[in-house]
């Protein structure tokens, strides 16, 4: 009896076998990828997916909402009735009667005027807030999107410290085998690569947190992973005075173009409120019926103004207008005050920079390399080392947070002066 023939599968050659590797691993790293977004394409997405925008454009279709409400006419009213009448007395008829009125109340002109201007100040008052959200949203997306620079940046040096100080740590661990170097050269290594392991482990969590505080902005709009690619534009050429930004921003910064229409709102409604102080009129016209007789009317009601001058009304609008005024005054002070600060922080972190620039990174990083140097040549010992290289550590980190700090202060400086508003 034959035994049955095996099946004969010939090996793969490492070219196949190479092959089938890549193919896996680009799949892995395909389904793994996460979208890289750039900061105009992180700017695209407000609209959509801000709710801050969403609440301010709601505000606007309120006002203008609101001046359709304020140039509608009052609506008529039709009365219409029937019954039966009984004569009573001699030669009296008996019989049905119907009667039917319509009645329109009498709209002043100076009344829809002043209840015009009042709904023009809100569309004003409402186009202002939402330039002042856009400009906002705008000026904190952008700083999310720079702090997730810094965080990466900061995590760079973490993971460029970490190498440096484990290729530290296992040299010294062999030194110390042969006898070359003490055992507390070994221990000091080692617990600097502990922290440098630390500090990289701190500085991914911050990343992942700023990532966070972006997202936090639209909601589903972003996904759950993503990366962010980009780099910080050139500082301002010259920074101009600070007397010239103050006035700059007093013409043009939406938040108090805003206030200042809630003045004018308020004025609006306390000639509004005063205005209907006068009877607002009712024409009634119309005809009744009743058995042998027949009649047509017309009438004129007019409310009197005995027991109720709307002096409350007139109060709480004069009441509304004196702290409009005390909130525009207030705003005006807190802008000049932002101002104020987001100047002193550009030039401080300025002059940091170009501190850092006219050498001073340069100049620590000289000093690890002569210390390296030293070290290796046993002129110094491990501890003249380390200390170098965390001073060059704690100087690019320094120059890193000097450079995102002028960005910021530039952010709210263009938030402040509404620079951004050709962009909306």
């Amino acid at each position: 009896m034959r035994r049955p023939r095996k099946l004969f599968y010939p090996p793969l050659s490492i070219l196949q076998y190479l092959g089938l590797i890549f193919t896996l691993s680009a799949f892995w790293h395909g389904s793994l990828s996460a979208e890289t977004l750039t900061l105009p394409q992180v700017l695209g997405l407000l609209e959509e997916h801000n709710p801050s925008i969403a609440n301010a454009n709601a505000r606007q279709d309120l006002a203008q909402a609101a001046l359709v409400t304020s140039r509608a006419y009052p609506n008529p009213e039709l009365e219409v009735g029937g019954g039966t009448s009984t004569g009573i007395g001699q030669g009296a008829l008996s019989g049905s009667n119907q009667q039917i009125f319509i009645s329109q109340p009498l709209d002043f002109p100076f009344v829809r005027e002043a209840r015009r201007m009042v709904a023009e100040a809100g569309i004003t008052s409402a186009d202002e807030a939402n330039r002042h959200v856009w400009l906002t949203v705008r000026s904190q997306v952008r700083l999310a999107f720079y702090e997730i620079l810094r965080r990466q940046e900061v995590l760079q040096i973490s993971k460029d410290n970490e190498l440096l100080l484990t290729q530290i740590r296992d040299k010294i661990k062999l030194k110390v085998e042969v006898g070359e170097s003490p055992r507390y050269e070994q221990v000091k290594s080692e617990a600097e690569s502990l922290n440098a392991l630390k500090l990289r482990e701190s500085a991914e969590t911050q990343v992942d947190d700023a990532k966070s505080a972006l997202r936090m902005m639209f909601g589903s709009g972003l996904p759950l992973q993503y990366e962010t690619s980009g780099a910080l534009p050139a500082p301002l050429v010259t920074l101009p005075t600070l007397a010239s930004l103050r006035e700059e921003v007093l013409d043009r910064q939406p938040i108090l173009q805003q206030v200042r229409a809630e003045v004018k709102k308020a004025e609006a409604n306390v000639k509004f409120q005063e205005n209907l102080r006068y009877p607002q009129p009712t024409l009634k016209a119309g005809a009744e019926q009743d058995p042998g007789l027949k009649q047509w009317r017309v009438n004129l009601v007019i409310p009197l103004p005995l027991w109720n001058q709307r002096q409350g009304p007139i109060g709480e609008a004069a009441a509304q207008l004196r702290q409009s005024e005390a909130l525009a005054n207030q705003q005006e002070f807190t802008v000049i005050r932002e101002l104020e600060n987001a100047y002193n922080r550009y030039r401080i972190a300025n002059r940091q920079v170009e501190t850092f620039d006219a050498g001073l990174l340069k100049e620590a990083e000289t000093v690890l390399k002569v210390a390296e140097a030293a070290y290796r040549f046993g002129e110094r010992g491990i501890l003249d080392y380390l200390d170098a290289q965390r001073t060059y550590r704690s100087v690019r980190t320094d120059y890193l947070n000097a450079q995102f700090d002028r960005q910021a202060a530039r952010i709210d400086l263009d938030r402040l002066r509404a620079t951004d508003l050709e962009n909306l």
